[in-house]
């Protein structure tokens, strides 16, 4: 594992995106066996391709493109469904960034 440093976090995709893909991955491949697949693929294909991970005040937390949920257009899904789903995907992946870069609150 490497060593967490939050100021290299500023520029992450130089010093940590193998950490980065792999804590996204995890948290796909998690919510993917508990969830509808489909809409664990369309809001990994058409909302999280955007989002944005942030290091402050000691936690993690994931910044999502303005309006993500009118984003999910490949399937028909219940609006509080989504927002549901959703809610859990970006809790399952701060949990794993906190994991796989030894991390916690």
């Amino acid at each position: 594992m490497t060593e967490f440093d939050p100021e290299k976090f500023e520029d992450k995709y130089v010093h940590y995106f193998p950490e980065l893909q792999r804590a996204y991955k995890n948290a796909f491949e998690t919510m993917n066996d508990a969830y509808d697949s489909e809409l664990i693929h369309a809001i990994d294909q058409q909302v999280l391709n955007e989002s944005e991970p942030f290091y402050d005040d000691g936690e993690f937390r994931i910044e999502l493109p303005e309006n993500p949920t009118e984003r999910v257009t490949a399937i028909v899904v219940d609006e509080d469904k989504l927002e549901r789903t959703l809610e859990i995907y970006l809790d399952e992946i701060e949990a794993e960034l906190e994991r796989v870069f030894g991390v916690s609150e």
